[in-house]
């Protein structure tokens, strides 16, 4: 009756998933799907299209910048997210980051670990006992087979590696 829907940004989301028993985990800072991946629903009448789908990687730290966004505010140049206002809008810009970074520093009986996520693949790193994991999240998306040993993925393996690399010095990750 106030006409608010026809100009609102609506988002519901989480802050994260939750192990209630997956792989024989609970909590909620492992770096597998059900706790990495989010639920996200938006809805803005004017400029997002009704049943939309989009694969992008979106970050929480994402969610600032895009609500200033939309408000008609700028994010400060302090963010580490930029705003997703584009691809809710059916337009991913050329330079949308191709991968997620990740790290736990260890807590809660959840050992250490920093790892990054592609719309293919996805590599962990449990650093202090040096334990490598790599999924293939298109034909495994349940992460059933760490597929990091086998000699037929090396190369993803040095991708993956590098990816990685560059993100910890990207966020000045030095842990």
């Amino acid at each position: 009756k106030t006409g608010l829907g026809k100009n609102t940004l609506v988002v519901y989301t989480s802050d994260n998933g939750f192990f209630i028993g997956e792989f024989g985990l609970y909590n909620k800072m492992w770096m597998y799907e059900e706790s990495l991946r989010l639920p996200l629903l938006v809805r803005h009448p004017d400029t997002i299209k009704p049943e939309s789908v989009n694969d992008e990687i979106i970050s929480i730290l994402d969610f600032a910048p895009t609500f200033l966004d939309y408000a008609g505010a700028k994010a400060a140049k302090e963010f580490q997210g930029r705003s997703f206002r584009s691809i809710l809008e059916g337009k991913t810009p050329s330079d949308w980051r191709k991968a997620h970074y990740y790290h736990y520093y260890g807590q809660y009986d959840v050992p250490a670990h920093y790892g990054v996520r592609t719309l293919d693949h996805k590599l962990i790193h449990y650093y202090e006992k040096d334990n490598w994991e790599l999924f293939d999240m298109a034909n495994d998306p349940q992460e059933l087979r760490n597929i990091y040993n086998r000699p037929e993925q090396s190369k993803v393996v040095e991708n993956m590696k590098t990816m990685l690399k560059d993100m910890r010095k990207k966020y000045e990750d030095t842990v």
